[in-house]
């Protein structure tokens, strides 16, 4: 069975594009119609993906604890979703 296969590139994604690229392996895998090197191989990519997304969130977070500090100190500010406030 042949597929088109994502290309990896050396172009970095935004958090976005990662995200996307990483539901669409987890969809394409979970059909369950890729062969065990594919699946494989598609794992392997969404681990990176997952480690790009994630180091993307941990610089954003630093980013905003700098944003919210007072006179130039940094404090954490818990954020609060809709779900946490009802």
């Amino acid at each position: 069975m042949t597929k088109k296969r994502t290309k990896t590139t050396d172009t970095p994604l935004d958090f976005e594009a990662a995200l996307q690229e990483l539901e669409k392996l987890v969809e394409q895998m979970e059909k369950g119609e890729l062969t065990l090197e594919e699946s494989l191989q598609d794992f392997e990519h969404g681990i990176e993906l997952t480690r790009k997304c994630q180091k993307a969130l941990q610089q954003a977070e630093q980013r905003v604890q700098l944003l919210s500090g007072k006179n130039g100190d940094a404090e954490l500010i818990p954020f609060e979703d809709d779900a946490s406030s009802k």
